[in-house]
């Protein structure tokens, strides 16, 4: 096996693990990670990045699974608060669920480069920005405060991050500020939802592209899954304690520039953006 394929997958795993979950767009740095160091074939970044998101994602079931028993228990015996968690997680998975099956083939065939990411990553800090400067009205202090409307408006926020560059728990957590829920609400729904919205997703690509399986490719994806979920699991954790204290202004300016990076070296040819995809 290629020891640079390798360290590849381990710096691709490690992008996956810090981004997925923060709101400054893991497809999106994943992208111009892949196009700079020219990883693999385009069809073998799609199966090995269903790899590295599988492992991000079961970091965050693993960091919630008191939580998610919990929740398990009490829909067994038939518990209101468990019941309407459910109900909220499944409320807000809907509408990424039915716009993503209508449009992914037209998102990955025309959204998926870097100057897509640029755009939408200075957007979405300037959007972020705009979310941190208003009067913020806490109607949600707490996941278990939620209603199914608000649920539903957080997934059709959701919706937006199917243009490389938003974020998905950058559109979630920004959504749910601005309708009413409190930063720490705002954050776990977003880890929760990505819990249906990426498996769904995964077992969809699975699918899609199942003969690009193979035994051989193997140790690429055990280190990308591996390090993307120990990555993960310690930003889930991390970024809760940050947002308890803190706003997401960071991530605004952070994403403005590196986005203007991405514009910046395109406009000036210091890289050649045009052969990415």
């Amino acid at each position: 096996m290629d020891f640079l394929l390798l360290l590849q997958a381990l710096i691709l795993g490690i992008v996956e693990g810090l981004t997925e979950f923060l709101p400054i767009s893991s497809t999106g740095h994943l992208i111009v990670t892949a196009d700079l160091m020219n990883f693999w074939t385009p069809d073998k970044r799609v199966v090995f990045e269903i790899a590295i998101q599988l492992g991000a994602i079961l970091a965050v079931c693993w960091d919630y699974r008191l939580k998610l028993m919990t929740v398990t228990k009490g829909l067994l015996a038939a518990d209101p608060g468990s019941v309407r968690f459910t109900t909220n997680v499944l409320v807000a998975f809907l509408p990424a669920a039915v716009i993503g099956f209508m449009m992914i083939g037209y998102i990955k065939t025309y959204l998926f480069n870097p100057m897509v990411v640029a755009t939408a990553l200075i957007l979405g800090g300037i959007l972020i920005l705009f979310a941190e400067r208003r009067e913020h009205v806490i109607k949600a202090e707490t996941i278990d405060d939620l209603r199914w409307q608000d649920a539903l408006k957080v997934g059709f926020a959701q919706c937006v991050a199917m243009i490389p560059g938003t974020s998905r728990s950058g559109a979630t957590i920004i959504g749910g500020l601005f309708f009413g829920l409190s930063r720490k609400a705002a954050t776990e729904f977003s880890f929760f939802l990505a819990i249906p919205t990426m498996i769904g997703a995964t077992v969809y690509s699975v699918y899609k592209h199942r003969a690009e399986f193979v035994l051989a490719d193997f140790p690429v994806f055990a280190v990308g899954f591996v390090s993307a979920f120990l990555v993960a699991a310690w930003v889930v954790k991390a970024l809760v304690r940050y947002v308890s204290n803190h706003d997401f202004t960071i991530f605004a300016w952070y994403r403005i520039v590196f986005g203007g990076v991405i514009l910046l070296t395109a406009f000036t040819g210091m890289v050649d953006w045009s052969a990415a995809h």
